[in-house]
């Protein structure tokens, strides 16, 4: 039985590649920093262990065929920029050295888009497309592509490959995480948007990526894992036909949006916790658009329409009153 190691199991994706990977047979050991953060189905195959990105998997890396690191730091309220770098950086360089010294077979490293350049709809991000401002005075998406060059420059007598998801959405979102920006607009009579737009990915089709990656992936590459590109107000609309709602919607300006990420700056400063920043309200003025096409052709990925992750994420925050 092939078994692998999967950081990160309680989070959004971590708990949709456990569900795959063991309807395909693997054997998963997940790590959760407690057992009752992870809220996914349980299994036979199924083992989850307790503790830190920095604690000694020695023993769990010498029984596993490959490893999976999804852990991270993806929050936006982060004063001390320190920390991406320890999490993000750090904690992914040590649990790869780690890995290769226990003879893993293959590790697959799960990065951000952000680490890529964007493009328009006319000019696709893709893989070489160096990364662009302003996501270049990110810490989160510098602290990951610093991650990324190391392990791909030191990929020696381990397979290593990188997958790059754009904004997952779906099942399992127990935070919410990535799922806010439904939260935001779901069940509102007004709905506010920016400017800006960005690329849109079912989280099982994420999933699948990571699992062909296994046995489809090439040593030393990367892959966006992407579907549709929109616009916010275009995703709203679409969530809004969805959920048969009707709410007022109102576009935020550039103009305003630019001074309210600058006073965010000034918070930070004074050490008040706030996502606010003038890189983030940057971010959302952007059309931050990838083409997902050398993913099809190395990964076979089929992917599904975002109405289907939107429904998905809908229903469970139905059920689970989030």
């Amino acid at each position: 039985m092939r078994s692998i190691f999967i950081t990160g199991v309680n989070g959004l994706l971590g708990t949709n590649l456990v569900h795959l990977l063991l309807d395909k047979g693997y054997r998963v050991i997940g790590l959760v920093r407690s057992l009752e953060s992870y809220k996914g189905k349980t299994h036979d195959n199924l083992e989850l262990v307790t503790g830190t990105l920095f604690d000694d998997y020695s023993k769990i890396l010498q029984e596993v065929d490959y490893v999976v690191h999804i852990a991270a730091v993806t929050s936006q309220n982060i004063i001390s920029e320190s920390y991406y770098w320890k999490i993000n950086t750090d904690a992914t360089k040590q649990l790869f050295y780690a890995s290769k010294i226990c003879k893993v077979k293959k590790f697959i490293f799960v990065s951000s888009a952000n680490t890529i350049g964007f493009g328009s709809l006319d000019n696709l991000g893709h893989e070489d497309t160096p990364m662009r401002y302003p996501f270049t005075d990110s810490m989160y998406a510098i602290s990951k592509e610093t991650a990324e060059r190391q392990i791909l420059i030191d990929n020696k007598e381990m397979d290593t490959i990188v997958v790059n998801p754009t904004f997952m959405l779906g099942a399992y979102d127990t935070k919410p995480s990535s799922g806010k920006i439904i939260m935001m607009a779901w069940k509102k009579k007004v709905v506010l948007y920016p400017p800006g737009g960005k690329n849109f990915v079912h989280v099982q089709d994420v999933a699948h990526g990571i699992h062909n990656a296994l046995s489809k992936g090439k040593d030393g590459q990367r892959y966006i894992l992407s579907n549709e590109n929109m616009t916010f107000k275009e995703f709203y609309q679409k969530l809004n036909d969805l959920t048969k709602q009707n709410p007022l919607m109102i576009k935020i300006p550039k103009w305003l949006l630019t001074p309210i990420g600058y006073i965010g700056d000034m918070l930070r400063y004074m050490h008040i916790k706030t996502s606010l920043s003038s890189v983030n309200t940057k971010i959302l003025c952007i059309n931050n658009y990838y083409t997902n096409t050398k993913s099809i052709s190395d990964l076979e990925i089929d992917y599904q329409s975002i109405d289907n992750a939107i429904v998905d994420a809908v229903d469970y925050f139905s059920k689970h009153s989030t």
